[in-house]
């Protein structure tokens, strides 16, 4: 068959320059294929669909390849990387059978398509080109709307049901089956007070002590430092104080449990002190009441 009068030529540098497109589209979905990682795999699709939007363009289809940049490169894409940035990177492949029998079904399938495949491609006519400047000669977008809605709509159809298909596996695959029951509030309650440990709130630094600074720990009903108290700055940079350094001193009558005698006022509770500066004298400091008849007399 001879070629049609107003056919291109194609150039060494054309054909080098797809064989050179070809092979690192090849290369980035092969990528995709064999990524350990989402983010990766996301990266390799991308550099698939910026390749093939060269490709277009180069065989001047330059709305097609525009739109594949533009559209696949920067909108798919980006919903992809959101949808991974939200779920996070990591990955694990469940080997439990969500559907029995699916994968069986699923090598069917795979078989009767490749078959199609097979068939369709040995049915293909491999005719003289005309060049895109006939093809397009009402203008490319009309000329491609009118091939895919009017010459391919099955194909586009079935292209549409296929898409919608793998979007339903993808969910099916994402959400698996609940190995174990979902905790609920009275489980999780039941769990913490069988503990025993911190059924409470934590204390604050310097509770109980006789100092509210912050590298204070706070002292147990039993007197002993709580070292959970300090921030975990202060501790790691070791400047936690001993609260036993601001500890009151006490003698025998004071374990006693009589009141201490040999202590200063500066050792003193704060309110004792000042109960014996307000009164006018011992009986009012004791707690005893006091004439005052007498003293307005």
């Amino acid at each position: 068959m001879t070629p049609v009068e107003g056919a291109e030529t194609i150039s060494g540098m054309e054909v080098g320059v797809f064989w050179l497109l070809s092979a690192v589209a090849v290369a980035g979905g092969m990528g995709l294929l064999f990524a350990r990682k989402a983010v990766h795999a996301a990266v390799s699709m991308a550099l698939v669909m910026v390749t093939l939007g060269i490709i277009y363009i180069v065989q001047s289809a330059e709305f097609v390849g525009i739109i594949q940049i533009f559209v696949y490169s920067g909108a798919v894409m980006m919903l992809f990387l959101f949808v991974v940035m939200m779920i996070g990177v990591d990955a694990s492949d469940s080997m439990v059978e969500t559907i029995r029998g699916h994968r069986g079904w699923a090598f069917a399938v795979g078989l009767v398509f490749l078959g199609f495949a097979v068939y369709g491609l040995s049915r293909v006519s491999w005719q003289a080109p005309v060049g895109l400047e006939q093809a397009q000669a009402e203008g490319s977008v009309t000329a491609l709307a009118r091939e895919i809605f009017e010459r391919q709509v099955l194909p586009f159809e079935a292209l549409g049901t296929l898409l919608v298909i793998a979007v339903m596996g993808a969910m099916v695959l994402a959400h698996g089956d609940r190995l174990v029951p979902k905790m609920t509030q009275r489980q999780a309650a039941q769990d913490k007070l069988r503990s025993g440990r911190w059924l409470a709130g934590k204390p604050n630094p310097g509770v109980y002590a006789r100092h509210n600074a912050a590298d204070t720990p706070a002292l147990a009903p039993d007197g002993t430092p709580v070292e959970e108290s300090v921030p975990r700055a202060i501790v790691a940079r070791g400047q936690v104080s001993n609260p036993s350094a601001y500890r009151l001193p006490q003698t025998a009558a004071t374990s006693a449990g009589e009141p201490a005698g040999d202590l200063d006022a500066d050792d003193m509770p704060s309110g004792t002190v000042a109960s014996q500066e307000v009164g006018h004298g011992p009986d009012q400091a004791s707690g005893e009441p006091v004439d005052t008849q007498e003293d307005e007399r």
